[in-house]
């Protein structure tokens, strides 16, 4: 008779940009972002007898299938035929979270048991992402199963400090709005730590200090959701990569420049007076904030030539504005989501947008606001 093998099993929300995107990787500066109802699987098991020679065993729809990788000196190496190219890029934030969490353990003194890992995904549609956050989330939710099959509790922000850790050593450039959405859900103000700052605490101190050490600039806030709103989305069928986009402004050496410190400036004033929107209820204020946020998108598109609107955001954009409401790209833009907020009693106005969105080729997405965050 086989035993039966223990299962934990976590899911975390996507994500999309209300407002900030940009200025938010520069530590300190506000954005709002919402969780949305479209999540990531993660499944950690007990190997059982069948965990041969590996110490982890990944398997997932979002790249290759049950790949093994050994633990060594706190990181996971490939286990496997071949050089093990494609499954790093493919699998490297669910790696990166696994070997996070095992060196917390390992600090803890506590075991570091094989694992079995499976990953499913919502955020994608026949392999195309729809630019919801999915790295965010299955950083998230892999954190959070490794940790609650080892045995570890851990609260939303050790979670997610855990997730930052796993995810700045992947890409330091990356804000962590994904991540904080995922953990928390719903509709959040954040703002970004010094990830070179936390990498190197991590390094002096080990992963277990770092999470109880002070970050400076990091603060995450539940908002209400906004009132008398609806929130559309669609999807211009067009992948992009926000890594690439912000990759690509930092190259043009604008950091720094009286351009840089206008749209800063002007997007932190914009997410503030959105977040103020939203603690007092004022919706027609908050359209007010996302029209300034699209128009300041643009004047950054113009000066730098990042190509942050494309045809398809154009159009959705152009689209929502017509029949009253406000929109812009959610995230670095080049492709992936737009949002649009509208007056959620204008039925008619409403589908009127999306009508329009597929005559011009974006695909409206059926998701809503996702209130949890990480959850079994």
């Amino acid at each position: 008779m086989t035993a039966s093998r223990r299962t934990v099993v976590r899911h975390a929300p996507g994500k999309l940009f209300v407002a900030g995107e940009y200025a938010v990787v520069e530590p300190g500066n506000p954005a709002v972002l919402v969780a949305v109802d479209r999540h990531v699987t993660v499944t950690v098991t007990d190997p059982g007898d069948g965990g041969g020679a590996a110490d982890v065993v990944i398997s997932s729809d979002l790249g290759p299938r049950s790949v093994g990788w050994r633990r060594q000196e706190g990181r996971l190496v490939f286990h496997g035929p071949g050089d093990g190219r494609q499954a790093r890029g493919a699998l490297s934030h669910v790696v990166s979270a696994i070997g996070t969490v095992g060196r917390l353990l390992a600090e803890r003194a506590l075991p570091v048991p094989p694992l079995d890992v499976s990953v499913g995904s919502r955020l994608h549609q026949d392999g195309r992402k729809f630019g919801l956050g999915s790295s965010g989330a299955v950083t998230v939710a892999t954190v959070a199963a490794v940790a609650a099959f080892c045995g570890l509790e851990l609260s939303l922000e050790e979670r997610f400090r855990l997730a930052m850790l796993a995810t700045a050593e992947l890409d330091p450039k990356g804000s962590g709005g994904d991540l904080a959405a995922s953990t928390w859900g719903g509709w959040i103000e954040y703002r970004a730590p010094d990830r070179t700052h936390v990498l190197d605490l991590a390094r002096r101190l080990g992963v277990d200090r770092t999470l109880r050490a002070p970050w400076p600039d990091h603060t995450v806030r539940r908002l209400p959701p906004p009132d008398g709103l609806s929130l559309q989305v669609g999807w211009t069928g067009e992948p992009a990569s926000t890594a690439s986009m912000v990759s690509a402004l930092h190259r043009r050496a604008w950091r720094g420049t009286a351009s840089h410190q206008k749209f800063v400036g002007t997007t932190t004033d914009c997410v503030r007076s959105a977040v103020a929107a939203l603690d007092s209820g004022d919706g027609p204020g908050l359209l007010h904030q996302i029209r300034r946020a699209r128009q300041e998108l643009e004047r950054l598109d113009d000066e730098v030539g990042l190509g942050i609107f494309t045809p398809g955001l154009t159009a959705l954009c152009d689209a929502a504005e017509s029949v009253g409401g406000a929109a812009k790209p959610s995230g670095a833009g080049g492709g992936d989501c737009g949002i649009a907020l509208l007056d959620a009693g204008a039925a008619r106005d409403i589908t009127h947008l999306r009508q329009r969105w597929e005559r011009a080729g974006v695909l409206p997405l059926p998701v809503r606001p996702a209130l949890e965050g990480t959850e079994e």
